[in-house]
């Protein structure tokens, strides 16, 4: 099942709804996406949802990678 695993978010049912009323049934999946975060010093692999990775960049809760694991770009000269 698509469930965020930091917020809990899941898939959400409900209707379409014509205009002619006529219903039928949908379902609304969440935005997920597989992020590596860096939690204590550990890379840990999670799928974590659009709203809450923005409330985690918003409090500044994100660490930084270790210097280990950032590459540098090389300039095209």
């Amino acid at each position: 099942m698509r469930k965020c695993d930091l917020s809990g978010k899941g898939k959400q049912h409900g209707h379409n709804v014509s205009f002619s009323l006529r219903r039928t049934p949908k379902i609304w999946k969440p935005n997920l996406h597989k992020k590596t975060l860096f939690i204590n010093g550990q890379k840990v692999r999670l799928k974590i949802s659009t709203h809450a990775l923005r409330t985690l960049k918003k409090k500044n809760l994100l660490d930084q990678p270790p210097k280990k694991y950032v590459t540098k770009r090389k300039s095209s000269d």
